[in-house]
């Protein structure tokens, strides 16, 4: 079993190889193949490395499968005694990737 953790978009995400994430928007086109290189911990049946920050020479190769948009957040505000209720919603925009595999 081999998993690491990897930097995207400002989220920490643990991930190993053959199963799909969704992560933020990556401006990329689907079927394109992308390599994080903020690697942050790495897991391998020998042991384990860990980088201060990120590791060098270990990076992970994934394939932009789809642009989707989450799950719809609703924001409700009320204010008081002044009869002012707003309602809004909110979608983030995501990309479901594909993990192929982690390099060392």
């Amino acid at each position: 079993m081999t998993y690491a953790v990897i930097d995207v978009g400002g989220s920490q995400i643990i991930i190993e190889p053959g199963k799909f994430y969704d992560v933020n928007y990556i401006v990329a086109n689907p079927g394109d193949i992308i390599r994080f290189k903020r690697v942050l911990f790495y897991y391998k049946s020998d042991g384990y490395h860990i980088g201060t920050p990120c590791l060098d020479k270990v990076f992970v190769k994934a394939i932009v499968l789809k642009h989707l948009r989450g799950k719809k957040v609703k924001i409700f505000k009320v204010k008081p005694k002044k009869n002012n209720r707003t309602k809004k919603g909110y979608r983030q925009k995501l990309t479901r990737i594909f993990v192929q595999d982690v390099f060392d």
